[in-house]
């Protein structure tokens, strides 16, 4: 006889679906057989294999040792960490607070503890995702941050959730705020920055330019001043194109890195002001849908419940800093020759 004590990750399941992630071993004719004949009962009572599973329940099981070998974690998203944050969550999507220095997806240093590995291991043993019962749709990331830019990421739990904020991505109805200090004092109080961007792949760079050239692609992006102290600024910005590196590259091509920013700004700028990553944060989405037709198929209509919502970040880590003050790198010798 084997006992489980059903924990927290587990509760929500059903009792089937449980037991056969859970017992790999186990074939299925004989767990069904043994919920029937009463050789498989929770908290000693017969039970259905429809049964939903509740934190502190106690399965018990009358099955023969060889049958229930507990099956190890075959699934690569296992290896990830459970630390998530989660900003909101419903039965479509998750909105998540990516901390600075995670990635989103694998790259060649990382391929383990990601963003999206995480995800998939929180609705794993959530039982809200399985795995072998999909033939192609794994839970997804609808936008993606860089690696040492925090704030908040979309996800979506289910195939129509992501083709919707896929769509509603590229219909500009979502809208992205952020929140980063630059260098400098901007000429004007709030502006909207047009220019060009070419990306190279293989550097994993981006270049501005003010001029329009072959394979260079449009982007604009809107900001606003919210604060000014010793020679840096805090800027809200909104995306109203979404590149790569958009806005260190596109900030920095008109005179203002961002703060901690090494890529696009300069370590010299940066040295002594103890900020070794950009300050930049992805700290508000607002779900700017447009009401769907009367004769939209119901798919469409299924996230109309965002419609006009918003979601802030409280906290972001760099803004009580800038506000107390942020020191201001000496130079050295040679620079003050």
């Amino acid at each position: 006889m084997k006992s489980i004590t059903v924990g927290a990750n587990d509760a929500g399941q059903r009792l089937d679906k449980f037991l056969m992630k859970t017992f790999g071993n186990l074939p299925v004719s004989m767990m069904y057989k043994s919920i029937r004949t009463k050789d498989i009962k929770i908290n000693g009572k017969r039970c259905q294999i429809s049964t939903r599973l509740t934190e502190g329940d106690v399965i018990s099981l009358y099955v023969r040792d060889e049958f229930l070998a507990e099956a190890p974690a075959s699934y690569d998203f296992m290896g990830a960490s459970r630390k998530l944050e989660i900003v909101y969550e419903d039965e479509n999507i998750l909105l998540l607070n990516k901390k600075a220095g995670l990635l989103v997806h694998p790259d060649d240093r990382e391929y383990r503890d990601t963003l999206i590995a995480r995800v998939q291991r929180y609705l794993y043993e959530k039982g809200e995702y399985i795995p072998d019962k999909e033939n192609s749709f794994t839970p997804a990331l609808v936008n993606r941050i860089d690696r040492n830019t925090c704030g908040i990421v979309m996800a979506a739990k289910n195939a129509a959730a992501l083709r919707i904020l896929n769509e509603k991505l590229r219909a500009r109805e979502i809208r992205k705020f952020y929140l980063c200090i630059v260098h400098g004092i901007m000429d004007k109080k709030e502006d909207t920055l047009e220019g060009y961007l070419e990306k190279d792949e293989e550097k994993n760079r981006v270049f501005v330019s003010r001029r329009a050239a072959a394979g260079m692609r449009t982007i604009r992006t809107r900001y606003r001043v919210l604060g000014e102290k010793d020679g840096f600024s805090l800027l809200e910005i909104e995306l109203l194109t979404g590149r790569t590196h958009q806005i260190r590259a596109h900030l920095a091509s008109v005179g203002h890195p961002l703060l901690g920013d090494g890529k696009y700004g300069t370590n010299a700028l940066n040295r002594g002001t103890g900020y070794d990553k950009q300050a930049l944060c992805s700290y508000r989405l607002i779900f700017a849908f447009s009401p769907p037709p009367p004769d939209a198929p119901e798919e469409q209509k299924m996230l109309d419940y965002l419609r006009g919502k918003a979601f802030s970040l409280e906290d972001v880590w760099f803004v009580p800093a800038f506000w107390e003050g942020i020191s201001r790198p000496r130079p050295s010798r040679k620079e003050g020759r």
